[in-house]
């Protein structure tokens, strides 16, 4: 029964950590640090950028996804449980190493939440205040894509629920025979004291961090002001008639290609 509920949840853990949002949004960002990496050295939502990515990229070469599959793989299935009144389990170097990089992802993923929210903050004061308005726009968004995803797909959830399951079997097994691998480190039973936080409230507190900056529609006002509406109906008026004679005094062959190729 054990063994059924932990390859389930590496299954889940798997399935949400390899889903292709958080991989698309690690792409997006590092080619926005790509294009302004000789631009904004200095400058602090930049900064706040690079710790994200590293966050990210650390967290992609933890090849946890790989090291849950091949954990799925050692674990028999539910026929082979019943054909036989013993069964092969996966050894405890095995599970020791998958739980220590349970233990690293979470810690990773915290910190990766926690520059997640300084950057964004960043980003909109520096956006209040008509810096760089093309690249805190953009980091600002990216930045509250990213958060979603992981928070919205519960990843952290799912491995601390893993970590779990992982701990159970590892304490059984261990028992039957131990074979230690990592020594010199003692893997907590409550995941939540060696994260040194409360999940849940971590989430709400970021949550409430990032909804009392100032709103877009406040810095977006300050940066494009409204026209009344009767000169923007004016302007709208003569901009579709200048267009409409420019077409009529010039007539363009179809052949002729009036735009230029963008790389």
């Amino acid at each position: 029964r054990l063994l059924s509920v932990l390859r389930r949840r590496c299954d889940i853990a798997g399935k949400r950590l390899s889903r292709p949002g958080l991989a698309a949004e690690g792409r997006v960002l590092r080619a926005v640090l790509y294009v302004y990496h000789s631009k904004l050295l200095r400058h602090r939502p930049y900064l706040a950028l690079q710790q994200v990515e590293q966050c990210l990229k650390r967290l992609w070469k933890m090849n946890l996804v790989g090291c849950l599959e091949t954990l799925v793989e050692l674990i028999p299935k539910k026929t082979a449980s019943k054909a036989h009144t013993e069964c092969l389990v996966p050894s405890q170097p095995i599970l020791e190493t998958v739980a220590l990089k349970v233990l690293g992802a979470c810690k990773l993923i915290l910190r990766l939440l926690d520059c997640c929210c300084k950057a964004f903050l960043l980003s909109v004061k520096h956006l209040c205040s008509k810096e760089f308005i093309l690249l805190n726009t953009v980091a600002s968004g990216l930045l509250s894509r990213l958060w979603f995803v992981i928070q919205y797909r519960c990843v952290l959830e799912t491995l601390t629920s893993l970590y779990s399951a992982l701990s159970t079997v590892l304490h059984l097994v261990s028992e039957t025979q131990q074979i230690p691998y990592i020594k010199g480190f003692t893997f907590p039973s409550d995941i939540g004291d060696f994260l040194g936080a409360n999940i849940s409230s971590e989430a709400k507190k970021q949550k409430a961090k990032m909804r009392t900056t100032k709103k877009s529609a406040s810095w977006m006002k300050k940066l494009f002001p409204a026209m009344p509406e009767a000169v923007s109906k004016v302007e709208k008026k003569r901009k579709s008639e200048t267009c409409t004679s420019a077409v009529k005094n010039h007539s363009i062959p179809c052949t002729v290609d009036i735009g230029e190729t963008v790389v």
